[in-house]
């Protein structure tokens, strides 16, 4: 049997990562209506708050989705989602993960970055500079993007094909592990009165010419305490999921029930193990809404404010941006024909709404209604007091269906600060989720072990 991820002093701990926006509302876009979120999100100290809150209640990890170009493809035009305010703002997040970590100190912070639109050197000094300057609290979500208005943004005409994306990925993740890897942990030595700065011996030219790339190196950042960022991934397409058993360590899901939960977890820790790797190594987290309150009565009403902020615009704008193609061009009850569903970008949305409609040809109405998207019903929502929102996570977390939680906001900062104040006591009270970080860096406190470059170069010669 594979033994899940996270064992810690004996116990099991949960990994909990808060979802984040660079943007004007958190990754559900009613947010920004709600009575109690704020609007100085382009402002520092709105996302410092958050980091500041989060902290104090030792979430492990706080991780901003992006994407990069804001959401035009509904009735092709941008009107719908900026007058609507659904995700019409769109900052850079690597910049505002430096303004959080200047106000932390063992906060982990990840941020998406594209293989579709990015080269891998500079996506490798990036993530390596920020590693560095948060003290081996970075992680990267590698994403291929998603749809045309971002490849029209970047001086495409197109967007790349699904398992295209996927293969151009795959290359492009070995030429920023390369770079990582190639100074040695030791290299540095930083002796002034012999006029040692490093050992050039210990710092490699990577070298690399492959289908997509070609780049030289040597690398020109040195390595973190934690030796290089964490690593991302949200496929759920049957290629994005073989693409995340071999690369990534966290890796973020949707379940619809537990009961899917328990199977899909299974059969990912297969894959992982069929890639060659350690399951026990990689970490799976669902996204979830949580509303917790000190009474059912006033978790329920919670729920009822977070509703009324929800409109029908919010669901047909992002699905049109997820699945590159404008739902306002077609009836709402007219099914979609095989060819039109074989170009929509998103192959696992795609196939989780054909799955849980039972329709081989879904309507625009059925991937509204199933997906739940830009609604609280697109992810699981455990409601309740402290006691009863822990039971259902301790139910996923045992059967077992993920090692961990990523918690969508529901409105900023409020969501958080509830969880914070209310569920994570509970938690640890289950010694379910840890009481005090483990360590600086993001690996120590996910319970990953720091690589070691010289693990790296040893591969490679053997490989070659």
């Amino acid at each position: 049997m594979i033994e899940p991820a996270g064992i810690r002093g004996g116990n099991r701990m949960m990994t909990l990562v808060a979802f984040l926006q660079a943007q004007n509302c958190s990754n559900l876009p009613g947010s920004w209506r709600h009575p109690s979120t704020m609007l100085d999100f382009t402002t520092p100290e709105y996302y410092q708050r958050i980091a500041r809150t989060l902290e104090d209640g030792k979430i492990q990890l706080a991780f901003f989705d992006d994407r990069l170009a804001l959401p035009d493809l509904y009735t092709g035009h941008h009107a719908d989602a900026v007058g609507a305010g659904v995700r019409a703002v769109k900052m850079d997040p690597a910049t505002i993960l430096m303004a959080m970590g200047m106000a932390t100190r063992q906060l982990g912070l990840g941020t998406t970055y594209s293989t579709t639109y990015y080269e891998p050197y500079h996506v490798a000094r990036v993530f390596a500079t920020l590693d560095l300057m948060l003290k081996g609290r970075a992680a990267w979500n590698i994403v291929t993007s998603l749809n045309s208005a971002e490849a029209l943004n970047f001086g495409q005409t197109e967007h790349m094909e699904h398992d295209a994306r996927y293969d151009r990925a795959d290359e492009f993740v070995q030429v920023v592990l390369g770079h990582w890897n190639t100074w040695e942990d030791d290299a540095l030595i930083l002796d002034k009165a012999g006029n040692r700065f490093a050992d050039a011996a210990k710092v490699h030219r990577l070298d690399h010419a492959g289908k997509h790339f070609r780049s030289r190196g040597p690398f020109s950042v040195p390595r973190s305490p934690q030796g290089h960022p964490v690593l991302i991934q949200a496929g759920q397409s049957g290629r994005g999921q073989a693409f995340a058993a071999q690369w990534a360590e966290l890796v973020f899901v949707s379940y619809h029930d537990l009961e899917a939960g328990k199977q899909h977890y299974a059969a990912f820790k297969q894959a992982v193990a069929g890639a060659g790797r350690d399951p026990a190594r990689v970490q799976v987290a669902p996204a979830v809404y949580v509303i917790v309150a000190e009474s059912e009565d006033a978790a329920q009403a919670k729920r009822g404010v977070i509703e009324a902020t929800m409109r029908p615009v919010d669901a047909l704008v992002l699905i049109s941006e997820v699945l590159n193609y404008d739902f306002g061009a077609k009836g709402y009850d007219e099914p979609f024909t095989d060819e039109e569903l074989a170009d929509f970008s998103f192959h696992g949305f795609r196939e989780r709404v054909v799955k849980h409609s039972g329709k081989k040809n879904p309507t625009v109405r059925d991937f509204v209604e199933v997906s739940g998207r830009g609604t609280i019903k697109e992810h699981a929502v455990f409601c309740g007091t402290p006691r009863s929102v822990a039971d259902q996570m301790e139910a996923w977390f045992t059967a077992p269906a993920c090692d961990g939680f990523v918690l969508a906001a529901t409105h900023m900062p409020g969501a958080y600060e509830d969880v914070v104040r209310l569920l994570v006591p509970e938690l640890q009270r289950r010694c379910l989720f840890q009481t005090e970080y483990r360590g600086a860096t993001l690996r120590e406190n996910l319970g990953l072990p720091i690589p070691l470059a010289a693990d790296w170069q040893a591969g490679r010669r053997a490989a070659q």
